[in-house]
């Protein structure tokens, strides 16, 4: 959601080529108008917006839009975060710590259909992970927006 980081980002994607558009949104309100708008082939979700917090935001855009590889931006150094993140159905995680080549690394092989997480990523430390994985993935949207709520203090 940072402008700064965004146009790191667009300076990656315009090393690996000239030609690909890119668009920016600076909540999870705005990506979902955006993507409604206009499809896209790749998206780069910071996992604290002012909208969204966690996992709950790349939940909700893997359902809206399954077909759209996402790769999660974090400035998160909790030991395996990529992991997770890779559990609740990103393609890929950039540490914001990531120099401009690791990023261009990262949404090239997305891109080409691989999964991209950094070399030095820690595996989660217990099994309830992919438990709660499994059962926010299977929340409907109303579910979700009651769970975020919930999650950033409000009355259900």
């Amino acid at each position: 959601d940072h402008p700064l980081f965004r146009a790191a980002l667009r300076e990656a994607v315009r090393r690996l080529s000239r030609e690909i558009e890119t668009l920016d949104a600076s909540s999870l309100a705005e990506t979902r108008a955006t993507l409604k708008e206009k499809p896209a082939s790749l998206v780069c979700l910071d996992l604290h917006m002012s909208d969204s917090s966690g996992f709950l935001g790349l939940t909700e855009l893997r359902r809206s839009f399954p077909a759209i590889p996402v790769v999660v931006v974090s400035a998160c150094q909790t030991p395996g975060i990529a992991h997770r993140a890779l559990e609740f159905g990103a393609s890929g995680f950039i540490p914001k710590t990531a120099d401009l080549d690791t990023m261009c690394e990262a949404l090239g092989a997305v891109r080409q259909g691989e999964v991209w997480i950094p070399e030095d990523s820690t595996e989660p430390e217990n099994d309830e992970t992919l438990e709660a994985a499994a059962r926010i993935a299977s929340l409907t949207p109303a579910q979700l927006r009651v769970l975020e709520g919930l999650a950033s203090g409000k009355l259900n």
